[in-house]
């Protein structure tokens, strides 16, 4: 009999002061049994940084023709593709054509720092991706916290973010390592 994927409650109260949004999202998330809670937890940073009332989270991991999130217009086309871990340079040629934009994020240290250096020249063509690193050692921070059931207050200012689970607070520092040419 196969695993069934987790499942977990998440309501989130964004304060994201760089972007004037102010807004409370209730998600459910399943967690793939391959899927570890760094990598959750990386999917839910991604939500936080992009925030938006269509912004929805894909079967990603079981589909490989989407991605971990995205963003569509009422018409059905692809406004903003949510990609997390260090796909090939096909998989970003392709989401770049479907999408108005994509965003990559890593969050593995040094491996995600070695697939930036091997693929950077072959992706900065692409005038619609950007490529934020979350840092290694705040993800596995965020991770520490995980429950099934959460309740994240995140407030999000020059960049930075700082999510609270009780008493504990951890800061995320994203780095933007290639940013969309508007």
């Amino acid at each position: 009999m196969a695993i069934k994927a987790t499942i977990f409650k998440i309501a989130l109260n964004i304060a994201d002061i760089d972007r004037n949004y102010f807004h409370d999202h209730k998600l459910t998330i399943a967690r793939h049994p391959s899927e570890n809670d760094v990598r959750m937890m990386a999917r839910i940073m991604a939500f936080v940084l992009n925030a938006h009332k269509d912004l929805v989270f894909t079967q990603g991991v079981s589909r490989g023709d989407e991605p971990d999130l995205w963003r569509k217009d009422l018409c059905g086309n692809i406004e903003v593709w949510i990609e997390i871990g260090q796909p090939d340079e096909k998989q970003i040629r392709k989401a770049c054509g479907r999408a108005k934009e994509v965003i990559i994020f890593t969050y593995s240290g040094n491996s995600a720092n070695a697939w930036w250096k091997k693929i950077s020249p072959d992706v900065h063509r692409f005038k619609n991706l950007s490529v934020i690193n979350l840092p290694s050692e705040s993800i596995q921070e965020m991770a520490a916290l995980a429950q099934r059931n959460m309740d994240f207050p995140c407030t999000i200012q020059e960049g930075e973010v700082w999510l609270s689970v009780g008493d504990k607070t951890v800061k995320i520092c994203p780095i933007t390592w290639k940013k969309q040419k508007r």
